[in-house]
């Protein structure tokens, strides 16, 4: 087959691909996790049964590649705000400030659905890097004298991300940026 029909293929079965996840991702905010079905999502996107069979099995794998690929954005997001600030200690707030504001997001997902999403081996792949993000953005500032070197940064990443966890039942985006100042206050050299 010629190559521009093979990349015609591929981008047409991307397209499908991504309207499936969108499209399940809607109904099951709006519905529920345990209402949607496979008719559902494929009348939803404008397909066949058969065709939507071809792409995945079930609602569930269709609901764990939607997260895995809501988690890459979001690691991706993380990884360009660390690249925009200046220096250190700006760079190590902007990432804390991103992701408190990403938790704090997502406080409303439905509990079935946060559950059965958050297990898998790309979540602890994703905690993973996002927790060496953020200790190699510690030690970056400790080095510079932004913040205290006497703590493992590892130790101080695994302080951030669990102090920062607490976004999810804050009011307000102010609230949130508080945190992330509480957190950091944690972070900078004592006395």
């Amino acid at each position: 087959m010629p190559k521009l029909w093979n990349e015609t293929i591929e981008a047409h079965r991307r397209e499908v691909r991504e309207a499936i996840l969108d499209t399940t991702a809607a109904l099951v905010a709006e519905h529920g996790l345990r209402a949607v079905t496979m008719s559902q999502i494929a009348e939803g996107t404008g397909i066949g049964r058969a065709t939507l069979y071809k792409y995945f099995s079930d609602v569930e794998a269709i609901l764990g590649a939607w997260h895995e690929r809501q988690v890459g954005h979001h690691l991706h997001q993380l990884s360009q705000v660390r690249d925009e600030a200046a220096d250190p200690g700006a760079r190590l707030e902007a990432v804390l400030t991103a992701y408190a504001l990403m938790t704090s997001s997502r406080a409303g997902h439905d509990a079935d659905v946060a559950a059965y999403l958050h297990h898998g081996p790309h979540v602890a792949h994703a905690h993973e890097h996002l927790h060496r993000l953020i200790s190699d953005l510690i030690a970056e500032a400790a080095v510079s004298g932004d913040l205290r070197a006497d703590t493992d940064p590892g130790e101080l990443a695994t302080y951030c991300l669990h102090a920062l966890s607490a976004a999810r039942s804050l009011p307000s985006e102010a609230a949130v940026r508080r945190l992330v100042q509480f957190t950091l206050a944690g972070l900078r050299n004592p006395g």
